[in-house]
């Protein structure tokens, strides 16, 4: 049975970096990801998209932050159990829990974190009667390498975020790309809204609106996709592609989770975000995007928010008698489990003294 201080369940960014806040309170991590990577959806459905809001990156790709994260944790030793789904929990006699895998690894802890994001996940897929021929030949729900597009001809279809975003990435990439959506108006930020405006009158994406995919075309391979205009008396036209991408967002499901006598709302976990994140099961938090209470946004940074919380709660369950007097690591530097230690620079320690 592997043992721990705090058992993460999800090892997104905001699970690995719940690790970083343990650690600087000497508590061991231990993380339980079904993926079998670290880094959640940034490593496994778009480790080449920017991100735009995290605090000190103008830009960082979603796969790098992954990375920089692992890096920083790498002095606390955290232990991953990856490829295995968190399956069933058990609370002991001492408060304490054992989780199983689906796999049979048991894992015990005083402190269980639940950081599985949006859960299991599947893409929604346009009402196409043609759609699966064309899978992994041609259509894909995923940008996982912007390079696959490289002088490709590109139609994109969808109004979020990811739809306007990558658009607007590609548009350096590919020969021709294509933005589809079924309204005039797009759901994403009105930044990305206005650079596919700038973007489309510059001559660096199509822009069609109100308009859907209404089937596509070809044989072994997607060769076209056919286009048409709402309210539009005009014949569809068909557009001759490389490459379909609907990206009409995902279809989040709790999985096991769900089952394990947690207050559920809206297919996310209630918590209690007046103090420090835990559920209706004393000893079990829930941090990032897989929570919810008043006020929630689904933001990467406001989940190392509640990471940072949670861990600060979790010391006072596991050390009820302890008191943890907060330092910053830009005065004490940060000392590995090991017992490396990577000091802060004398400038900065001497201005804070």
């Amino acid at each position: 049975m592997i043992k721990t201080d705090i058992l993460i369940i999800g090892a997104g960014p905001t699970g690995l970096f719940a690790v970083f806040e343990a650690g600087l309170l000497k508590l061991k991590c231990h993380l339980i990801d079904a993926l079998p990577q670290a880094g959640g959806q940034c490593s496994e459905i778009y480790p080449k998209k920017p991100i735009y809001d995290i605090p000190g990156f103008p830009e960082v790709l979603a796969g790098d932050l992954v990375d920089n994260l692992m890096e920083q944790i790498k002095p606390f030793q955290p232990g991953f159990t990856l490829g295995e789904r968190a399956e069933t929990i058990e609370k002991l006699e001492d408060d304490s829990f054992v989780v199983t895998t689906n796999k049979g690894t048991k894992h015990h802890a005083p402190i269980v974190a639940i950081a599985g994001g949006l859960g299991s996940f599947e893409p929604r897929r346009p009402l196409l009667e043609n759609l699966s021929q064309f899978e992994d030949n041609g259509v894909a729900y995923i940008i996982k390498d912007p390079e696959v597009y490289r002088d490709k001809r590109v139609v994109i279809a969808g109004g979020g975020d990811s739809a306007l975003d990558w658009s607007i990435f590609l548009s350096d990439v590919a020969a021709e790309v294509t933005l589809v959506h079924r309204r005039n108006e797009f759901r994403g930020a009105l930044d990305s809204v206005e650079k596919v405006q700038h973007l489309k009158d510059a001559g660096k994406i199509n822009l069609i609106t109100p308009a859907e995919i209404i089937s596509l075309e070809g044989k072994d391979r997607l060769e076209a996709v056919v286009v048409k205009k709402a309210g539009d008396t005009e014949e569809p036209v068909t557009l001759e592609v490389d490459n379909f991408i609907p990206l009409f967002g995902l279809s989040p499901k709790l999985g096991p989770i769900g089952d394990w006598g947690l207050e559920i709302e809206k297919n996310a976990i209630k918590v209690d975000n007046t103090l420090d994140y835990q559920t209706n099961i004393s000893g079990i938090y829930a941090i990032g995007d897989v929570n919810t209470y008043p006020g929630k946004l689904k933001l990467i940074l406001c989940g190392f928010h509640e990471a940072t919380l949670m861990c600060q709660s979790a010391y006072q369950r596991i050390f009820p008698d302890k008191k943890y007097v907060m330092k910053y690591t830009t005065v004490g530097g940060v000392t590995g489990f090991d017992g490396s230690k990577k000091e802060a620079p004398k400038a900065v320690v001497k201005a804070i003294d």
